[in-house]
């Protein structure tokens, strides 16, 4: 679950007040949040299909870095050519809906409709390793391209939190 002061970091790290948020997936070594797991209806019972949501600007920039220096693309290639990574894949795909359904049970709400996409593009495109990241934090060892990514990235935590531990200020 999340306590008040893991409200109030994923507040100052996303600049705004957390949505549908139901616990935290994973922690920084800092001790931060780094991903968050989200109610797969928001509170107003707008479908949110993502999951596991990278809430950590500091990891979000390193995977922006990685994003534009091509790895997607080389991923997708590999996505296309290699049977044993599809099926990996697609078993990351199967085990996010899976865990997605189970939340919106857990929730007392219906699962959201068949042929809601995952996150990521999975299963058949590499589209967003922000979010490929957050699942493989989230479940170590359930995402490839997740893991992936995640090996090539720079210790982002090394400088200190991302953000300060105090509460953002109310404003009236």
């Amino acid at each position: 679950m999340m306590d008040e002061a893991d409200i109030a970091a994923v507040h100052a790290q996303l600049g705004r007040p957390p949505r549908g948020v139901r616990a935290v997936a994973h922690r920084c070594p800092c001790g931060r949040p780094d991903v968050i797991e989200t109610a797969p209806r928001l509170p107003d019972g707008t479908p949110f299909p993502t999951l596991y949501y990278l809430t950590c600007p500091k990891a979000a920039s390193a995977i922006g870095t990685l994003e534009a220096g091509g790895v997607m693309r080389h991923m997708q290639e590999r996505l296309a050519t290699d049977p044993k990574l599809a099926a990996e894949y697609r078993a990351a795909h199967d085990d996010y809906l899976r865990r997605r359904d189970e939340a919106a049970r857990a929730e007392g709400l219906e699962p959201l409709p068949a042929g809601t996409q995952s996150a990521g593009g999975m299963p058949e495109r590499v589209k967003c390793l922000h979010a490929l990241v957050a699942h493989e934090l989230a479940v170590p060892g359930a995402n490839p391209f997740g893991g992936e990514a995640l090996a090539e990235l720079p210790q982002w935590w090394r400088g200190g939190p991302c953000v300060s531990p105090e509460p953002p200020e109310e404003t009236t």
